[in-house]
């Protein structure tokens, strides 16, 4: 039986493994890009001549006119999403009904939009998922055809997150891809709209500490959701922006203000003070001096007794 042809539309290296994945079994007739960085872009394309397959960027909005086009040339049977930043038109989507798939890296729909994982983390899930669904012109909101859950651990960062969804994903898209060779039809289920939430990309405001209302957890998960995409949570020292890059709670407490440089501790950690009376420890700071050891970053200036903020 001839392999069905697909064509994945994506983001950067997040679906590296999904193409490699699909490529071996040979599904793959193409890939498109959006978006991405510069050497991500050098990278697909030449490994898609290497391997005589069709590549085509899309580096913005404007340049999607051509998709339909490149689309009806391709003549693919069906079109994975994997992280492709852009919503598809009425036109490109008039392609083929359910011929259009999304590989969507958080549960649907209490985590719509461009970065579940790092909104995962910071609201401290359990677990998060892999939502695979057909597309419409909305972001994340067509039908269910499969939901695979994925445990978080403790002190998961993004980076870690995301390294373990890329190559979960990939499996997945080889399981969907399967599916639709030997399937005659995909079952798939509305989605709950009273339980739908959409999150745009985070903003300072989003990656900012409030060491007075956030108590000692919640501020570790939203520096481990930070790490390494913004290079950590950010705060204020001294009217200097600073980046938190990891931190873990001590058994210590405290009677101070939160935010408060306590101590350099012996393990050349800075210990802050936090709600509650507890306290983290932070060993790696980010600022303009670049990416510094909680020692070198104090022996810079005096900052113990000084508060974040």
């Amino acid at each position: 039986m001839e392999k069905k042809r697909i064509l994945v539309l994506c983001g950067g290296k997040f679906a590296f493994p999904s193409l490699q994945q699909l490529g071996v079994e040979h599904f793959l007739c193409g890939v498109g890009t959006g978006k991405a960085e510069s050497e991500v872009v050098q990278v697909l394309k030449r490994e898609s001549a290497n391997n005589g397959l069709p590549y085509k960027a899309f580096p913005d909005k404007e340049s999607l006119s051509g998709l339909r086009a490149w689309i009806d040339e391709l003549q693919p049977d069906y079109i994975f999403s994997i992280s492709f930043p852009f919503l598809l038109s009425e036109e490109v989507l008039a392609y083929g009904e359910n011929r259009f798939i999304n590989f969507h890296p958080g549960p649907l729909p209490a985590y719509r939009g461009p970065m579940p994982l790092f909104e995962v983390l910071r609201y401290q899930e359990k677990e998060t998922a892999i939502s695979v669904h057909f597309m419409n012109t909305e972001f994340d909101e067509g039908a269910l055809i499969l939901e695979e859950k994925v445990p978080v651990r403790n002190n998961e960062t993004y980076g870690g997150l995301a390294v373990k969804l890329s190559e979960r994903i990939a499996l997945v898209a080889l399981n969907v891809a399967e599916m639709l060779q030997y399937g005659s039809s995909i079952p798939s289920s509305m989605q709950d709209e009273g339980q739908a939430r959409y999150f745009e990309k985070p903003d300072f405001s989003d990656t900012l500490i409030q060491w007075n209302r956030m108590p000692a957890e919640e501020i570790i998960s939203l520096i481990n959701a930070c790490n390494p995409w913004n290079q950590g949570a950010d705060t204020l020292l001294m009217g200097k922006n600073i980046k938190l890059l990891t931190a873990s709670l001590s058994s210590e407490t405290h009677t101070e203000t939160p935010g408060k440089i306590l101590a350099l501790t012996p393990r050349e950690e800075l210990a802050v003070s936090c709600l509650n009376g507890q306290v983290i420890h932070v060993p790696v700071i980010s600022s303009d001096h670049g990416i510094l050891t909680a020692r070198q970053f104090a022996s810079l200036k005096n900052i113990i007794g000084y508060a974040f903020n």
